[in-house]
């Protein structure tokens, strides 16, 4: 067992952070793009008076893909929203503690799965749709597409951490 352990790590560990390389990049970009375009914006605005007619629904698509990209890089290294009061108060090494490491892991999972399949279901649903955003004239499912991404992500690294593969001092 501790075999198939350690040739399950030697492959899924290099994966998962060349997964996550990706989505950094991928939120670093959106968010560089969507810093230049309102800055450009404001001063096509205030010293040309004129502006770009797709500046708000570029900016709105990107923001999005960072918050859920976001999400799944925070998640992956731990820094989500907790409450540590009592973790806190809790002897370093104990069950009472990795017990509660499991329960915060099975949560997440547990979102990460709901993400996955209600914006998946959501996404495939509008890509069969005829909606399209106004300006920019494409498909409305975009919009929803960083939600089952960031789900499977979250999702993965999760199972990871459930099954012992990746330990929680392993951080990007």
């Amino acid at each position: 067992m501790k075999n198939v352990q350690n040739a399950l790590r030697k492959v899924l560990v290099p994966l998962n952070h060349f997964v996550h390389r990706i989505v950094l990049l991928i939120a670093q970009i959106s968010m560089m793009a969507m810093v230049a375009i309102v800055t450009l914006t404001v001063v096509l605005r205030y010293c040309f008076n004129t502006g770009l007619s797709w500046a708000e629904e570029v900016p709105r698509l990107l923001v999005t893909l960072f918050a859920f990209i976001a999400c799944a890089i925070g998640v992956r290294d731990h820094l989500h929203v907790a409450v540590n009061a009592v973790y806190n108060q809790l002897p370093v090494g104990g069950k009472a503690r990795k017990a509660l490491d499991v329960l915060t892991d099975v949560v997440v999972l547990l979102c990460g799965l709901f993400m996955l399949y209600s914006g998946g279901a959501r996404t495939i649903k509008l890509f069969g749709l005829p909606g399209v955003l106004p300006i920019t004239g494409i498909s409305t499912a975009w919009q929803y597409l960083p939600i089952p991404v960031a789900g499977f992500v979250m999702s993965f690294d999760s199972i990871l951490f459930l099954t012992g593969v990746i330990s929680r001092d392993d951080l990007l």
